[in-house]
């Protein structure tokens, strides 16, 4: 097993920069999920750490030792493309040995590593057949076996489950999750869907225009966003915000209404200023329209999600979801009152966009 240290990465393509100095440090054993919408620069930081593209600036440092200038081959990494980069014309088996028979490594142990993948990934039926008699979700299996028989330290996924189905992607999650406990390897997987980062990271790097915003423990992620990209970006549905402005007096003040937010954190003292309040749709609630602390609202309209649902308001020019019994999505009125619950709230910078 080895750890990353990514140091002040910068790339660019001709004049389009990609990577804007960009640090990581990435502990043994660990599964980071980076991720951010399409061209925030995931991949082409992947395909930095896997020797694919050259940094312009910065070091990686893998062990401890500066990597930079080796080669891909060089580096001890495996690497799962999203396409999953089969051999079209070779059994699953020789997918799986034929790196191992370029290296040069006795036939025995190409038949031992294969058949343990083999077993671990649950393909042992599937030996004989070639890519084009495999379903998707076997195609997958067969590229990250690919990877492991490599023994590697480290593992790159780059999207490797955004051609499944549904069903299928919720599957192999949890089948990769599991992996990923069985062997302990280094594992830095790049994605797009938020539900893959909270539910397989360690840790997860949210990528916005070449740059890390956050990186942190995904429930950290999700509850305290460091800006409002991240509060945007990560939760579904995304975050309500609020603009208005902070008082001095622990309140934050919208159209006529004054809401206590003494109760929130702030990492630094307040002034007054310009601010975003930010809150989750299961922190929003509905109640009478003379309760303190709230704002009015116009119902426009539900979502019934099954357990429960989704409730659609217009306040203050600003549109804002709030989560819902069935009983209460069945009888809330047209004009009602959201209170927000302030202690998991989040406030920020309308200028800098940082959390407060």
């Amino acid at each position: 097993m080895s750890s990353i240290s990514l140091r002040q990465i910068k790339k660019s393509f001709a004049s389009l920069t990609i990577l804007q100095s960009v640090d990581m440090e990435i502990e043994t054993g660990e599964f980071i999920v980076i991720l951010g919408p399409s061209g925030c620069g995931k991949s082409t930081l992947l395909n930095v750490i896997a020797g694919l593209d050259d940094c312009d600036a910065g070091k990686i440092v893998i062990d401890g030792k500066d990597v930079s200038g080796l080669e891909p081959s060089q580096r001890g990494l495996a690497m799962v493309f999203q396409s999953y980069a089969l051999f079209p014309a070779m059994t699953v088996r020789r997918n799986l040995s034929f790196g191992m028979e370029i290296a040069g490594t006795p036939k025995q142990t190409i038949a031992e590593k294969v058949a343990w993948v083999a077993k671990l990934l649950q393909i042992e039926a599937l030996l004989d057949r070639k890519p084009s008699q495999l379903s998707g979700g076997q195609r997958q299996r067969v590229a990250i076996g690919r990877a492991l028989v490599r023994s590697s330290s480290i593992c790159l996924f780059d999207e490797p489950l955004s051609n499944l189905d549904a069903k299928l992607r919720a599957e192999t999650r949890v089948e990769l999750k599991q992996l990923h406990e069985t062997l302990r390897s280094t594992m830095i997987y790049v994605t797009h869907d938020q539900i893959e980062a909270m539910t397989m990271a360690d840790r997860v790097a949210v990528m916005h225009k070449g740059k890390v915003e956050q990186f942190a423990h995904p429930q950290l992620v999700y509850e305290k966003p460091a800006s409002l990209f991240v509060a945007g970006f990560v939760g579904s549905p995304a975050m309500n915000f609020l603009e208005g402005r902070l008082d001095g007096n622990g309140n934050f003040v919208t159209g006529q209404i004054a809401i206590d937010v003494s109760l929130y954190e702030f990492s630094e003292p307040p002034q007054d200023s310009e601010v975003v309040l930010g809150v989750r749709c299961e922190d929003i609630a509905v109640v009478e329209g003379t309760a303190p602390n709230s704002v009015p609202a116009n119902l426009a309209f539900t979502e019934l999600l099954g357990a429960d649902a989704l409730g659609w308001f217009d306040s203050f020019g600003q549109r804002l979801s709030a989560r819902l019994s069935i009983q209460t999505a069945r009888t809330v009125g047209k004009n009602v009152a959201l209170s927000f619950n302030i202690s998991k709230a989040s406030i920020f910078s309308k200028e800098s966009g940082l959390r407060l």
